[in-house]
């Protein structure tokens, strides 16, 4: 699994201090990106949160979901938590081992006691000696968090703990793009009360059980909690391995409320998002497909990546982007000067260098700022290499008119279909298995860039015979 390795600088060792509010731990940073620039150690966050416990217990269960593989079991995770400083609150991201569970804590600025939040983004290891630290508080215990682009620290009466940063893997990177696309297809499905809320997620089983073979499971909303169904009814939302909510445990005596986000069922299995609210907090986890599917081979993000359009757009809109936590489509196409659902797609290549999110709570995207470019995410991305060494080698033979389009790939030729929709279908195997639930194919990609390189030399071609006419 590749990964960024980025060097640490300090200008002095960080240090536990007393003062008149009590033990204060100052953390020292090593570079890091800020509203007015790249700093050399900036800070984006100190101070107290309000409800130091739940807190605590909704920043391990982010830690669950890193430390977690819910799928082949057969090698510990490794990965580490993602933290951003939004304006008016702290983001706390991470995804399980196997890549299929997308686990976010939002502290919300009522959940922040009156320290103003800049802005920033890091990734830090939350291990055992602070894992110990958080699991030790009490309701008494005050909690006091700084938070900079290089490390998190977390003081409690018992002393301090310091978690230094280590490189992130490119497949989270994968994850975080792939996640932003499902979420924002997703709507608010169902509410349940706190009450419910603890009886329906404690009733959910903690490992796996049945399988693939099984199909999905499914809930629907039956009066005031949710019912199992293995059918996908109107009204219903995917419950891909239930098991994989168990890191909700963590924080349910505290819920005030369960909500639920999902598309449109359309009998397929498809990802779902369930979020526990907290006072002044969320915590959020979004499970794939299927257990076995990680987001990071879902697809979503691959015509945005096909078109160079969407790539200049990107450029533009990066620009106009400043840390909001909710980005509004609207205003900033009007900035741009394009279109809403051009913005829409630039953000989509933007999320492949981690430079944006989607919160469904919030149903508006988010700015962070991670250390990864769209380029990095194109090259470890099998089927877009796969469909550029096609054009590329003039396997793509388009046909004039609405007929199909012949891809040599090996020995093989496969034909791509266009739908009055747009949408692309090809006689591969992939299409076959997945009939676009994963994305396009490598032969539909192909086709698509084939088009619309050739749509400028039609353009060019037609230009001398309307000048003519026009003299």
């Amino acid at each position: 699994m590749t990964r960024s390795v980025q060097a640490l600088a300090y200008s002095r060792p960080s240090a536990l201090e007393s003062s008149q509010a009590g033990r204060l731990l100052g953390l020292e940073t090593s570079g890091g990106l800020t509203p007015t620039g790249a700093e050399a150690h900036p800070r984006f966050f100190s101070g107290f949160v309000t409800s130091p416990r739940i807190a605590a217990r909704g920043l391990l269960a982010v830690a669950d979901v890193a430390a977690a593989r819910y799928y082949q079991r057969l090698r510990p995770a490794s990965l580490d938590p993602v933290v951003t400083g939004n304006g008016d609150r702290l983001r706390f991201e991470s995804f399980s081992g196997c890549g299929g569970v997308y686990a976010r804590l939002d502290v919300l600025s009522e959940g922040l006691d009156g320290a103003e939040t800049g802005h920033g983004t890091t990734n830090v290891d939350v291990n055992n000696p602070l894992r110990e630290a958080l699991s030790r508080l009490t309701g008494e215990d005050p909690l006091h968090l700084r938070v900079g682009p290089e490390e998190l620290a977390v003081t409690t009466l018992d002393g301090a703990v310091v978690e230094k940063k280590v490189p992130l893997p490119d497949r989270w990177l994968r994850g975080f793009a792939e996640a932003q696309v499902a979420c924002a297809g997703f709507d608010l499905r169902a509410e349940l009360s706190a009450a419910e809320a603890v009886r329906f997620l404690r009733s959910l089983p903690r490992t796996a059980v049945g399988g693939a073979a099984r199909g999905p499971l499914w809930v629907v909303p039956a009066g005031k909690t949710l019912r199992p169904t293995t059918r996908p009814v109107p009204g219903a939302v995917c419950l891909p391995g239930p098991e994989r909510l168990v890191a909700l445990q963590r924080v349910l005596r505290h819920a005030t409320a369960l909500r639920v986000y999902g598309p449109v069922a359309d009998g397929a299995a498809t990802a779902s998002a369930w979020e526990v609210a907290l006072p002044g907090m969320r915590l959020t986890l979004t499970l794939s497909p299927d257990a076995s599917r990680g987001f990071s081979g879902e697809g979503g993000v691959l015509e945005a990546l096909a078109t160079e359009e969407a790539a200049q757009d990107a450029e533009l809109v990066s620009v106009l982007l400043a840390w909001e936590p909710r980005i509004d489509l609207a205003d900033l196409a009007a900035q741009a000067g394009l279109s809403v659902e051009r913005v829409r797609a630039a953000l989509t290549r933007l999320g492949t260098a981690g430079r944006v999110g989607y919160d469904v709570a919030d149903a508006a995207y988010f700015h962070r700022e991670l250390p990864y470019d769209a380029d990095r995410a194109e090259r470890h991305n099998p089927r877009l290499v796969a469909a550029r060494a096609l054009v590329a080698s003039g396997s793509v033979e388009l046909s004039g008119g609405d007929g199909p389009a012949l891809v040599a790939s090996g020995e093989r030729r496969y034909q791509v279909r266009q739908s009055e929709g747009g949408a692309l279908s090809c006689t591969c195997q992939w299409w076959v298995d997945y009939r676009g639930g994963r994305g396009p194919c490598k032969h539909a990609l192909a086709v698509r860039m084939a088009r619309r390189g050739a749509e400028p030399s039609r353009a060019r071609e037609a230009a001398p015979a309307v000048a003519g006419g026009a003299r």
